[in-house]
């Protein structure tokens, strides 16, 4: 396969949940469509840095925040196409060619669906329902991945400078130019079960309209990140 696509994952501390993120994208790398992997740290405190020495990644670390982070990452990258991926996040087996044949017949960004690693009903909903809105809407969130070139990604200005909802402003800055893969990857549940399935999904509904009404995002972000 040709080498076309940059890999970048944000991460915070997440050397401990990273290691099942980095074991699905390795079919990319034998298959040779992954041109590099670049982790783009928010000041961690753990190992990530040496993780990514371990395994060749590119290391960039700088103040934290999901916009930022992702944003830097897109500037080192040197492929044409970027996949943003979070660092809780598992790619099924065969995504390499799925994606392969995404950058070759389209131009537009894609996005996959959502699945959680549960089997709680209250998970199939909540995945049920975001990928419903993401195919209304257009609007998928960070946790279903983005796969844009790297032309598309600086025509619509990158990811904003926003320590939340970062990947809503990008999805709207994109429009009609974004579209669905037909792979779904797996996030982790983690948050929703320490929360609460009912109470997480409401909070992150809640946030959602404070922000499309105008609140502001740092504000936002201090109390969601307490949560």
């Amino acid at each position: 396969m040709p080498a076309l696509l940059s890999i970048v994952i944000p991460t915070l501390n997440s050397a401990e949940t990273i290691n099942h993120t980095l074991l699905s994208l390795s079919e990319g790398i034998t298959s040779g469509l992954i041109k590099e992997l670049i982790i783009s740290d928010g000041n961690s405190k753990d190992d990530i840095e040496k993780l990514s020495a371990e395994i060749g990644a590119v290391f960039i670390k700088g103040e934290k925040g999901r916009g930022k982070q992702l944003h830097r990452g897109a500037v080192q990258s040197s492929a044409k196409w970027i996949f943003f991926i979070h660092s809780d996040t598992i790619l099924p087996l065969g995504w390499s060619q799925i994606f392969l044949e995404h950058m070759i017949n389209q131009e537009s960004a894609g996005y996959c669906k959502l699945s959680f690693d549960d089997t709680n009903i209250m998970a199939k909903i909540i995945s049920f329902s975001a990928n419903l809105r993401s195919n209304i809407f257009k609007l998928p969130y960070g946790d279903q991945g983005l796969l844009i070139s790297k032309k598309l990604y600086n025509q619509v200005g990158g990811y904003p400078d926003l320590p939340l909802m970062e990947d809503v402003e990008i999805a709207k800055s994109l429009k009609k130019k974004i579209r669905l893969i037909p792979l779904t990857i797996k996030t982790s549940a983690y948050k929703y079960k320490r929360d609460g399935w009912f109470k997480r999904s409401m909070c992150n509904v809640i946030f959602l309209i404070k922000f499309k009404f105008g609140a502001n995002p740092y504000k936002l972000a201090k109390s969601y990140y307490k949560n």
